[in-house]
């Protein structure tokens, strides 16, 4: 089985770049390599119907997000460090 390589990861902060979510950001919650999908946190909230259970008498329905494609989102940079440039000291050419 081989590995798809993704440009996003579980953890990363994100920015929906096209879609109806176009704008908003969130976490990444988990990524489907083999889909090409992500499910990033509070985005694309959808309304499950859950059926009653002993725990949950009444059943119901719940809001959870639903993946979205990989290509319409774009890591989002967390603010780097403004690095001093390193001084590299010239080489005097002998003559």
């Amino acid at each position: 089985m081989s590995r798809t390589k993704t440009h996003v990861k579980k953890g990363d902060n994100v920015v929906v770049i096209s879609g109806a979510a176009k704008g908003a950001q969130g976490v990444v919650l988990s990524v489907q390599p083999g889909k090409g999908r992500v499910l990033v946190e509070g985005v694309r909230m959808i309304k499950k119907a859950i059926k009653p259970t002993q725990q949950n008498q009444a059943g119901g329905f719940q809001d959870q997000e639903a993946p979205i494609h990989i290509s319409n989102v774009k890591r989002v940079e967390a603010p780097a460090k403004k690095e001093a440039k390193k001084k590299v000291a010239k080489k005097k050419a002998k003559a």
